[in-house]
């Protein structure tokens, strides 16, 4: 089997994986679609959504299309570093014990690691799991373990406030998308998740999606073929350029935003890692829609997952930031002259 054949399978794979999500998960199209963006980009995601929106439920069901091992870890004031990496207790007869934490028990079989609403974690919990993200490993025992074929999913929790703790703008940079995961407002799906029983057992639904479509251990390797396959024009690198740029200045863009000042808005624009993030992203995109080069669809279709939670306001906006990161991207993607 040549390249394109082996790319070919693994994009029908792809494609048959979120056909299968979607068995468990209604009303969520996009966020599916770029969950699996972010699976063959090798990027971790940010979650930010409703509550009870199903956001366990689709990374269930990624988990068991994909294969290999899941992992959910609950984000708590009281959580501590060690706690990811081992845990202790007494055993029956009395003698101290020492077992793996969620982070080692599943060794090198780790695929989706879930950290549901981490800004309840303290700062030095966030900062072991970023490291995990960044190294795919972590020291202990005197010795390094690795999760090679690891994807994080964190949540945060948009609704409370209290005994939370932010996450630091840096960390943030180290998510390759950052999804809204809301409430359905079709009122055919909003009727399906209240009055079809299916949908009201959880377990019943993850147990109709097809386990292990993929090679997961083959992931990282067919993730680099995508990008080695899919190749960028001048103008779409230019036009990328220019896309960078108006994140770090707008108004040279002529980008405005009703009752901001746009040369006061902007702390830092996209890092150097959003970007390159961001065109793994696209390339995804574009190999799933069978192409071999970009084309601006394939970027704009995920700027705005990709730039909206790297582009840092000044202090006076950045209470207004949900407000204004949309604007700003849509802005954005409408000023940029966009390659023909």
């Amino acid at each position: 089997m040549n390249r394109e054949e082996h790319l070919q399978d693994w994009r029908d794979a792809a494609l048959r994986v979120e056909t299968e999500v979607r068995k468990a998960v209604i009303g969520q199209d996009s966020v599916v679609r770029l969950i699996n963006v972010a699976l063959f980009a090798r990027g971790h995601v940010l979650l930010e959504g409703d509550v009870g929106v199903g956001k366990t439920t689709v990374l269930r069901a990624f988990a068991r299309a994909i294969g290999g091992d899941f992992e959910r870890v609950e984000g708590t004031v009281d959580l501590m570093p060690n706690d990811l990496v081992y845990h202790t207790y007494v055993d029956a007869e009395g003698k101290p014990r020492i077992e793996p934490g969620p982070l080692l028990r599943h060794g090198e079989r780790l695929t989706t690691f879930f950290f549901n609403e981490i800004n309840r974690a303290r700062p030095q919990v966030q900062s072991l799991l970023l490291r995990a993200m960044a190294e795919r490993t972590v020291s202990a025992f005197n010795r390094e373990y690795s999760f090679p074929h690891m994807t994080v999913f964190a949540d945060r929790n948009k609704v409370e406030k209290e005994e939370t703790f932010e996450l630091a703008s840096a960390a943030r940079d180290r998510f390759m998308f950052e999804l809204r995961m809301e409430t359905p407002r079709d009122p055919a799906v909003r009727r399906a998740l209240v009055f079809d029983t299916a949908f009201h057992d959880v377990d019943a639904l993850i147990d109709q999606v097809a386990p292990g479509i993929l090679d997961w251990q083959s992931l990282n390797s067919m993730a680099a073929a995508i990008q080695r396959s899919v190749v960028a024009s001048e103008a779409l690198e230019r036009y990328v350029m220019d896309l960078w740029d108006a994140s770090q200045n707008p108004a040279a863009f002529d980008v405005r935003i009703d009752g901001v000042d746009m040369k006061k808005l902007i702390l830092a624009g996209a890092s150097p890692r959003g970007m390159s993030a961001m065109l793994r992203a696209a390339r995804v995109v574009a190999w799933m829609a069978g192409r071999t080069h970009l084309v601006p669809d394939d970027v704009q279709a995920i700027l705005p997952s990709t730039l909206g939670h790297r582009v840092f306001f000044t202090p006076v906006y950045e209470m207004r930031r949900a407000q204004i990161a949309d604007a700003l991207v849509a802005q954005i993607i409408e000023k940029v002259a966009t390659p023909r």
